[in-house]
């Protein structure tokens, strides 16, 4: 980013001087000369692209005496002054826009722009106050008012800001701390101010030997970015950000702190994940639709055989037994269809469904599991519930995932009990296991898709997750009560006037 950032400021930099030029030209024409102003932003790009080949801001607080007087002389307040160094900002990408390549992500290069300006401008404000402070010395009656004014005007800034900006001085205590600090971090000025630069740290030992490395190539090279890494808020949530340090040096060119702004990542970080979340699906629609035709055609080979068996069989007990093993073959298509079907909404017709009918076949089918042996089917279902018009395999899925997870969860011995009941709005299932029980971090988490608390290869981590889909395209909810050691519900409401989207 920053090869380009300076290949695209020196190509265009004829345009980009213009555009600066003409902006502040119509703000302070009657305070600049046109001369002054060419000169100005001259030198102020010239500085720019140095700070960013070096990362080093010794060059720019020389430039910044100079323009120090320049201001001076023209008797521009901070404001105006911030309003020199933000119109840079647009300059510079009003030409890039219109003259560099459209596949630029103009958000990351106004992010890189602005990182150099906010401190270039941090600097020249702290150099602000410090000659304002001499003149105070000389001259303190003459100088009191507009001192205090300018102080205001820098406090508003800096308060103002979205990101934390704090100051740390050598003995690393805390000394200044603006309200996005506040916003990020939950602790107030008040709290902060004389605290050790360490209050924010998480307690592992990589982060304090980061703040050690901070300190290090603070002194050594003036300045610092850590594009990502955690801090501690007042209620001990860590969330992600991103650090740009700078030294700050007294007058003789000596350590005297350094200056952090920190931007939250947190938001940023969750959208990559979605992303990347969004990705992983896309994988794994491509790879269903494969699989399905790859199951598919020995399923329906099979499936053929088996009607065949079915015509010559004799014995009641065969056929039933056959056409049970049909039934299942056409639900295994049908799941399949569903994985592929995960990326994107089903298609598959609604009907009149007999709940009861529904719920007793998922009973069935888990009961063909292995590791139900030593397990107690026990229920309590209402015979006469109200009939809802959805899709009976994709209820049939539900109910299902949600069993073999309790099988998974008592281990192969306890209880499980299926529950029934309706009012006048809803219908409402239960299915409770007296298992090991869950966390309240793992209920928060576990209708993610991926999200699985079993062992490589023992879990996916879809099957919740696609039930949670089916739930919530009915129309319905499913929540989960669970405690450690005492077991886990899921109880599944579906409203009897309901519409699959």
């Amino acid at each position: 980013m920053k090869k380009l950032i300076l290949v695209l400021l020196k190509n265009y930099r004829s345009e980009i001087l213009q555009n600066w030029t003409d902006k502040i030209a119509g703000n302070l024409s009657g305070k600049l000369s046109i001369d002054q102003i060419e000169s100005l932003v001259g030198n102020s790009l010239n500085t720019f692209i140095e700070v960013i080949e070096t990362s080093d801001y010794y060059s720019a607080d020389e430039y910044l005496i100079d323009i120090y007087n320049l201001f001076s002389q023209a008797n521009l307040n901070l404001l105006e002054i911030s309003q020199i160094f933000s119109q840079a900002r647009y300059a510079i990408l009003a030409v890039v826009e219109t003259k560099g390549d459209n596949d630029l992500d103009m958000v990351i290069i106004l992010g890189f722009l602005d990182e150099i300006i906010e401190q270039v401008y941090a600097r020249y404000g702290m150099l602000h106050q410090e000659a304002q402070m001499k003149e105070l010395a000389s001259d303190r009656d003459r100088l009191a008012s507009k001192l205090e004014l300018n102080q205001q005007y820098l406090t508003n800034i800096i308060h103002s800001s979205d990101s934390a900006i704090m100051v740390i001085d050598e003995n690393e205590k805390f000394i200044a701390w603006n309200s996005g600090a506040e916003k990020i971090f939950g602790y107030t000025e008040k709290e902060v101010i004389g605290q050790p630069a360490t209050l924010l740290l998480p307690p592992e030992t990589k982060y304090s030997n980061e703040l050690e490395r901070i300190i290090r190539e603070v002194k050594e090279t003036g300045f610092i970015k850590i594009v990502e890494t955690e801090r501690m808020t007042k209620t001990d949530n860590l969330v992600s950000v991103k650090l740009s340090v700078t030294k700050l040096r007294s007058t003789e060119g000596n350590y005297r702190g350094r200056s952090v702004i920190i931007k939250d990542f947190t938001e940023v970080k969750a959208l990559q994940q979605q992303v990347d979340q969004s990705e992983k699906l896309a994988v794994i629609g491509q790879l269903a639709a494969g699989i399905a035709h790859e199951i598919g055609n020995p399923l329906a080979s099979i499936s053929s055989l088996v009607q065949v068996l079915q015509r010559k069989a004799k014995d009641d007990f065969f056929y039933e037994q056959l056409a049970d093993i049909k039934e299942n073959i056409d639900r295994i298509s049908k799941i399949v269809r569903e994985l592929v079907d995960f990326s994107r909404p089903p298609s598959q017709e609604k009907s009149l469904t007999e709940l009861t009918d529904v719920i007793k076949t998922a009973i069935g089918i888990v009961k063909y599991d292995k590791r139900v042996k030593d397990v107690k089917f026990r229920n309590d279902l209402v015979d006469d519930l109200p009939m809802i018009k959805i899709v009976p395999d994709q209820l049939l899925q539900v109910f299902v995932n949600i069993m073999i997870n309790a099988l998974d969860a008592i281990k192969g011995k306890g209880s499980i009990f299926v529950k029934s009941y309706f009012d006048e709005h809803n219908v409402y299932f239960e299915i409770t296991d007296d298992g090991c029980g869950m966390t309240q971090d793992v209920i928060d988490r576990i209708f993610d898709p991926f999200y699985t608390t079993k062992e490589v290869g023992k879990g996916t981590g879809l099957g919740l997750s696609v039930s949670y889909g089916i739930v919530r395209r009915s129309m319905g909810e499913i929540k989960v009560k669970s405690k450690i050691d005492e077991g886990s519900t899921f109880v599944i409401k579906l409203p009897i006037e309901n519409e699959i989207e």
